[in-house]
Formats: C-alpha cells, sequence, structure tokens
C-alpha cells in the first residue's frame, strides 16, 4: 500500500497514477477537502501549466537535478494526463495553459471524481501528527488514528498561504526520518519598504520595468504590471524578481529598486514628447501639465525628486525636461522586506534534492520514501510553471512506486 500525505495537485496526481498501475492507495489530507491551493490558483481560473517548461523557470540550490526530473515531462505529457481526467486546455499568453472552462472548482472535481474510480481512498481533515520508521515500515500518526505503509510519499506542500493549509509539517516530518531542509523564504510575493512616498501612490496600477539592485549592483530585471501599496509594491514585475529579491535580503544585503515607469518610451523619445507638449500660450500649472502624461498621485512625487522650481510649463527648457526624465525613469525605492507566507504564492526552498533520485522521486537514503511538489526545493516562475512542476513530480513518482 501507498500512503500520500496532502491532496494537492502533486499528491492527487501520483496517486491516481499510482492507482492506475494497480497499486492500493490511500490520501491524508488535513483540510476538509482536497485541492485548497488548486482552487485559489489563478483566481479560481487555474492557471494550469506552461506551454515551455524551460528548466531554466524553474529554481533550485541544485538546477541540473530539476533538470533531470523534469526530462520526458514536457507539455505535452501534462496535459495528456490532464486530457486522461478529462480537463482540456487553452493557450493564453506567455503560454499559459487553462482549463476551457476557466474553473479551478472543475479541475479539482475531475481530480477527486477518477480518485473515486479508481478507489483510492481519500481521508480528509486529517492531521499527520508524526511519522516515523519501523523496519521496513512507516508508522504515521494522526488525528484520524494509525496508518502503515511500506511505501510513503510526502506531497505536504510549504508553508506558503497557510490560510489554504501551508505549512511546513511535511518537510518537518522529512527532517526527523533524516532529510536536509534548505531555508525557506516567501516568493513570488509583494515587498515592502519603509518608505512613505508608496503610500501616497497607493492604488495607482501601471505597466514599469523594474530593476532590484542589491548592494548597488543591478541583480534582474523584470517588466509588467506594477501596483503602489500602503505597505510598498505588488504588481506581476514585482512578483517575477521578488524570489531573487528574497535571497539576497536573507543573506542581509541592502535592496532597491530602480522603476522605469514609462519603460515603453526611450530616454530620448519621452524627451522630446515632453519637450513638445510645452505650449507658452496655454501656461499650466506645472503639476498639471504633467498630468497629461502621467498619473495624478505620481506627479506631485516626480517634482519632488527632480527637484524642480518651475511653476508653470512655460518655464521648462532642456535641462528642466532632463531632470523629469530622469526621476521618471530612474525612480527609486529601498526595500526592506518581503510580506510574509500568508501573501507568497509559493515558497523558495524545500527538502534537499541531492538526497532525492531525480528518475524516481524516491529518497536515496530510506527506500520507500518519495517526495512531491512544493515540499521540495524547487519553485518556479509565475505561469503555470508550480502547476507544471507538481503534476510532472507527481506523475514521476506514481510511476515509480512498486506494486
Amino acid at each position: 500500500m501507498l500512503i500520500v500525505v496532502g491532496a494537492g495537485a502533486a499528491g492527487m496526481a501520483a496517486a491516481i497514477t499510482a492507482a492506475r498501475r494497480g497499486i492500493e492507495v490511500v490520501i491524508l489530507e488535513q483540510n476538509d477537502r482536497p485541492g485548497k491551493k488548486i482552487l485559489a490558483s489563478g483566481n479560481g481560473r487555474c492557471n494550469i501549466a506552461n506551454r515551455h517548461p524551460d528548466p531554466t523557470r524553474f529554481h533550485s540550490a541544485h538546477p541540473e537535478l530539476v533538470k533531470k526530473a523534469l526530462q520526458g515531462y514536457d507539455a505535452q505529457r501534462v496535459l495528456a494526463f490532464l486530457g486522461s481526467l478529462g480537463i482540456e486546455t487553452e493557450e493564453e499568453e506567455e503560454g499559459k495553459l487553462f482549463p476551457m472552462g476557466r474553473q479551478a472548482a472543475s479541475v479539482v472535481k475531475l481530480l477527486t471524481r477518477e480518485c473515486q474510480r479508481l478507489g483510492v481512498k481519500l481521508v480528509t481533515g486529517c492531521q499527520v501528527t508524526g511519522i516515523r520508521r519501523e523496519g521496513k515500515e512507516f508508522l504515521l500518526e494522526s488525528s484520524r488514528g494509525s496508518y502503515r505503509c511500506h511505501q510513503l510519499l510526502l506531497t505536504a506542500g510549504s508553508p506558503a498561504a497557510p490560510q489554504l493549509g501551508g505549512s511546513n509539517a511535511g518537510m518537518l516530518f522529512a527532517q526527523s526520518l533524516g532529510h536536509r531542509l534548505i531555508p525557506l523564504r516567501p516568493a513570488l510575493v509583494a515587498l515592502e519598504s519603509d518608505a512613505r512616498w508608496p503610500r501616497r501612490a497607493a492604488g495607482v496600477k501601471l505597466p514599469a520595468r523594474i530593476g532590484l539592485l542589491a548592494s548597488g549592483a543591478l541583480v534582474t530585471e523584470r517588466e509588467g504590471d506594477l501596483l503602489f501599496t500602503d505597505y510598498g509594491v505588488s504588481g506581476l514585475a514585482v512578483l517575477d524578481l521578488s524570489r531573487e529579491a528574497s535571497l539576497r535580503l536573507a543573506q542581509s544585503e541592502p535592496c532597491e529598486l530602480s522603476i522605469d515607469l514609462m519603460p515603453r518610451r526611450s530616454k530620448e523619445r519621452l524627451e522630446k514628447l515632453l519637450g513638445d507638449r510645452i505650449d507658452p500660450r496655454r501656461d499650466l500649472p506645472l503639476d498639471l501639465w504633467l498630468e497629461g502624461v502621467l498619473h495624478r498621485k505620481l506627479v506631485p512625487l516626480i517634482l519632488e525628486i527632480s527637484s524642480i522650481r518651475a511653476e508653470k510649463e512655460k518655464q521648462l527648457n532642456r535641462k528642466t525636461i532632463r531632470q523629469l526624465v530622469y526621476a521618471i525613469k530612474h525612480l527609486r525605492l529601498p526595500i526592506e522586506k518581503t510580506r510574509d507566507f500568508r501573501y507568497a504564492e509559493v515558497a523558495a526552498g524545500g527538502i534537499d534534492l541531492a538526497e532525492i533520485d531525480p528518475e524516481r522521486m524516491e529518497s536515496r537514503k530510506i527506500p520507500g520514501l518519495f517526495f512531491a511538489g512544493e515540499i521540495l526545493d524547487v519553485d518556479g516562475d509565475r505561469g503555470g510553471f508550480n502547476f507544471h512542476w507538481a503534476w510532472s513530480s507527481g506523475i514521476r513518482a506514481g510511476n515509480a512506486v512498486n506494486r
């Protein structure tokens, strides 16, 4: 018998794959229903995978092992598995794949239905409280009694989104069995700043290019939506670079964002645009003149940063235009920390991949102990990559379990 701890995407994919091979499977799930994180994904629309799961879109202390684990598990293989459940997909921008009905709830229903069809026993509201090895068996203590098995799969996730049941309990059980844990950090998460000015621009959302500077050096750069908030910044571009920011902040490096508020215009084009807008006959106040190209909440910030003393548009000249352009395209924001795990989509870190066979997802230390999904030190970029890792590692584990 195989016991799976955790009824998320990886756990159910593994259980279905193993059960299709004739293996008796029991899933223990702490929540009152399976797939709670699936239900919340993509605001309920469920970005279920990505058409281009390049290994560079996944992150780990051992990227070479991630690459091995993904070999043979491309988008077609994952889509074939989903299709076997009755889930058809459609592609959106950047290769994002969604169920055609855009309903995460339907994905969970179809996964659960296949588990039922195959005779997989799903025990919900079951909090595992202890795991130990007894000879060749695993003994699990839980709020629903004791369980024994010869093969155990841990897919209990990470501490990201604790409101959906996320925790590090599975990782702690793995540690107690002798596995190493790579330190955990929030990823795909908003960033916090002690600077007060983002509060004045709270609610402003716009396309931007954002560079992350650590110890004064540019580390990475992303382009996409930027949202100013009461605590700092969020938005897709921020989420995309948050993993690197989280790593640098954990190493106590001073971090700062360099924000280009108009990434679609070069410095020269923006200087020309602003210069051409000056109309002495109109004689607009400078703040109102700037509102013609910039959100009104950002105007006083740019005027303060650029230190321009002009009060009317007709007082502008080439030098002051350049000052404005520099402020717009090089807005600086110090970052003190990421938001905590409650606001993180995933966690960076987890069980060390060096101790896992990437072809079987089995422990190199303890025969019969398997891992899949977010419990491992693998996290993907935004856009369906974390789901791809869950499906592929779960299917791989389900295929490796012995009859």
